[in-house]
């Protein structure tokens, strides 16, 4: 698989993340989706690993979801703002602190979101609980799941 086609597979799954903080778009399976096609395109046998592990792992987070609180940050003034500074902070905190630090970095940034829209420590912390509460959960857990996929195709394509 050529540098272009790897571009390509990496934009998809940017977009993949970037669909999971809007609802309605179906961001966990277009990075499922991207991995299918690098596995596809790529015979390698730690491709059709990778490939296997995300499937698994896809299941898992669909049946967490399933469990969690259903998707309705509208309902609690979360803004896409607010998801977007989520996901900024989960993706930095995935990548900083590796893999564990999505859970805390998604959480500073709904708090600075909310802390930078509301003004005071105590607005925003009953709004990040709030936010949790009521969809967010559920985007953390699906996020979470689309940034360890991710993470396991950039380890196999740089060192595998």
């Amino acid at each position: 698989m050529g540098a272009s086609d790897l571009l390509l597979v990496g934009l998809v799954m940017l977009l993949g993340l970037c669909g999971v903080l809007l609802p309605g778009v179906p961001g966990s399976w277009l990075v499922w989706a991207a991995v299918l096609w690098w596995a596809l395109e790529d015979p390698r046998p730690v491709t059709w690993w990778v490939l296997v592990g995300a499937t698994v792992v896809m299941l898992l987070s669909q049946a967490v979801r399933w469990a969690l609180p259903s998707r309705r940050p509208r309902a609690t003034d979360a803004t896409r703002r607010t998801m977007a500074y989520g996901g900024a902070g989960a993706f930095l905190g995935f990548f900083l602190l590796p893999v564990a630090g999505a859970i805390p970095g998604f959480l500073a940034g709904v708090y600075l979101a909310e802390r930078l829209r509301l003004g005071s420590h105590d607005a925003a912390a009953g709004s990040l609980r709030t936010t949790m509460r009521t969809g967010g959960s559920s985007v953390l857990a699906e996020l979470f799941a689309c940034l360890l996929i991710m993470g396991a195709w950039l380890g196999a394509v740089f060192w595998g």
